[in-house]
């Protein structure tokens, strides 16, 4: 690991823009910083885990869409308030969801982890890949300028963030497109990546103890698949940032 990527020198540098908390002054995020985990495909404790997210999504939809779900609907608000179309880009949190009753994906150990906390804790959760960061991340509204790597039609393409939407990016370029909704190739988790920074999102109703809990749960899984993690974690708020 860089040792410019030690997990506390890392989220030192991480900031919200002002311009994002005038959207939406109830938006909090929990960053969390691992270091020395032990990557992998996905195992039978992932794939138990995801069941077990499938289960409670079932429960938890009953017989409505996802998109009624206050924790959804927040996030839907949130997308329309920077001019997104949320029934076009929906949010991590919906989109896993509506794959829950037919099954979650199966990516990898980590990508499973915290698809599943992100479901059990019906909170936006993204995983990216911290030795491939250019510089702290930093949540911002785009000026369209910026570059985003994905792929379409099998291809590498660079595409640019509309002016005003609200990103996740580096020094090198977008790391995430419509606050949560898709994250660039570059930073992705893989089946090598041994340090990785957690975005957990939140719009009330949820509460910072719930944001606590889910940030604790998604520590416990990831402890049993690396004994001797180094790990920090930062809360970023309108009322400011400190370390928890």
């Amino acid at each position: 690991m860089n040792h410019q990527h030690t997990p506390q020198a890392f989220l030192a540098g991480a900031s919200v823009d002002d311009a994002v908390f005038a959207l939406r002054p109830d938006y909090r995020v929990m960053l969390l910083a691992v270091a020395h985990l032990t990557p992998g495909p996905s195992d039978e404790a992932s794939g138990t885990l995801l069941q077990e997210a499938e289960s409670v999504a079932v429960v938890a939809l009953g017989s409505a869409p996802p998109d009624q779900l206050p924790r959804v609907a927040t996030w839907r608000d949130a997308y329309r308030a920077f001019g997104a179309k949320p029934q076009r880009t929906r949010n991590s949190l919906e989109a896993l969801l509506r794959r829950a009753p037919t099954g979650l994906p199966r990516v990898n150990r980590l990508t499973d982890i915290y698809n599943a906390i992100s479901v059990l804790h019906q909170i936006p959760l993204g995983g990216e890949d911290l030795d491939r960061y250019s510089g702290p991340p930093r949540l911002i509204r785009a000026t369209g300028s910026e570059s985003f790597d994905t792929m379409a039609d099998g291809e590498v393409v660079i595409e640019h963030p509309e002016p005003g939407e609200v990103v996740w990016c580096d020094d090198a370029g977008v790391t995430c497109r419509r606050w949560n909704w898709r994250q660039a190739r570059r930073t992705q988790l893989s089946d090598t990546t041994t340090s990785a920074l957690f975005i957990l999102d939140v719009l009330d109703p949820v509460t910072d103890e719930e944001l606590h809990a889910a940030t604790d749960a998604l520590v416990n899984h990831l402890s049993r698949i690396g004994p001797h993690l180094g790990i920090a974690r930062r809360l970023i708020s309108m009322a400011g940032a400190r370390d928890d």
